[in-house]
């Protein structure tokens, strides 16, 4: 690795914030090649609420019309980079199916770009880093030298946003029912006594407690009509 890159990615990885991040990232993507280079992450769960985060610097009349003209929701890199972590060149293919988008990136200067996405599922977001330049078409080569470089410098961006949101309760684990525990309890939920589950199991009727003691420890309950109700409202029956 050449020394100026090991050096700045060095920066990259003690920035404590996105906000002293960008600027390293900025001369990195520079020293690539790139003159603009672009930062967002945004919600892709609806019960994550948090303002999205966008820092680029592309030019601000097209950071205007990009908000004006709501150009995210029609924007290919954007609905690619929300499901697939694979890079994505800017291409008129691409964009075929918003051809005014293409166009107003070529009148932009960001004719040639490309975005990297690092998906964080369990904080319900998307962090996408983009480059782009006026000149130069990016070729494969291009692309495998520096997809490493992209991908680890999102997923570190990505961290520095998570530990800015609150903590997320965590959520309670359904209790695993062996298939027979289930059957017991089904049998419960009719009204059947122990000695009824035990003649049409064809168990024994201790066994039948057994698995009755067994499924109230597992739902944490005291009794077995509270085991019931806890299922239902469980969907476990």
């Amino acid at each position: 690795m050449e020394m100026w890159k090991e050096s700045q990615l060095k920066q990259l990885t003690y920035a404590k914030h996105i906000d002293t991040a960008y600027p390293i990232l900025e001369r990195f993507a520079q020293n690539l090649g790139f003159s603009f280079c672009g930062i967002s992450v945004t919600s892709t769960d609806r019960s994550t609420a948090f303002k999205s985060l966008h820092i680029n610097n592309y030019p601000p009349s097209w950071s205007r019309q990009y908000e004006e003209k709501n150009h995210e929701e029609v924007d290919p890199v954007i609905a690619h980079c929300n499901r697939s972590m694979l890079p994505i060149v800017w291409t008129q293919e691409v964009f075929c199916k918003a051809p005014q988008l293409w166009e107003a990136l070529q009148d932009q200067g960001l004719q040639h770009g490309w975005s990297q996405s690092f998906l964080n599922n369990d904080c319900g977001f998307c962090s996408i880093l983009s480059l782009a330049r006026p000149h130069c078409p990016i070729t494969p080569m291009e692309l495998y030298e520096h997809f490493g470089y992209m991908f680890y410098v999102t997923s570190h961006l990505s961290d520095l946003f998570a530990r800015t949101l609150p903590t997320r309760p965590e959520q309670t684990r359904q209790p695993r029912l062996s298939a027979r525990e289930i059957e017991v309890l089904k049998l419960c939920a009719v009204g059947k006594t122990a000695y009824e589950c035990a003649r049409i199991l064809s168990l024994s009727e201790r066994t039948i407690n057994y698995h009755v003691h067994n499924v109230m420890e597992k739902l944490n309950v005291c009794n077995k009509i509270s085991a019931v109700i806890a299922a239902a409202k469980a969907g476990i029956i």
